[in-house]
């Protein structure tokens, strides 16, 4: 799967939530350029080497953010007050601001080298 699955899965949404994934991929892939677009779990998804950094999806009301780790969520709990939420989930019907998906998309990626550092 490719970026034209993340491009079909978009298409298929409707508004407001189409233009807010639209908006959501863009600042993702201005915060880290290099990752390759997938479809992971039936919703897309934002890949570094073989890990998932984050995801976006539709919902019935609004999208969510996905940072494929609940530990990032809980760590940047201060940020985040403002925001609906689940262990797993951001919930939002506004695109993000830049800097906080930067710092999402930090916490995770740390998360990751740590990891790999490990094996």
């Amino acid at each position: 799967m490719a970026k034209r699955d993340v491009d079909a899965y978009i298409a298929a949404q409707a508004e407001p939530e189409r233009t807010l994934l639209k908006q959501m991929r863009q600042i993702i892939m201005e915060v880290e350029p290099s990752l390759k677009q997938v479809i992971f779990y039936g919703t897309p998804a934002f890949k570094l080497d073989k890990d998932v950094v984050c995801g976006i999806a539709a919902r019935k009301s609004g999208c969510s953010f996905y940072p494929f780790s609940s530990s990032v969520l809980a760590a940047l709990q201060t940020d985040l007050v403002k925001y609906r939420q689940t262990k797993r989930a951001l919930h939002f019907d506004t695109p993000l601001p830049k800097t906080l998906v930067r710092k999402l998309m930090t916490q995770r990626m740390v998360q990751m080298m740590v990891k790999k550092k490990r094996k």
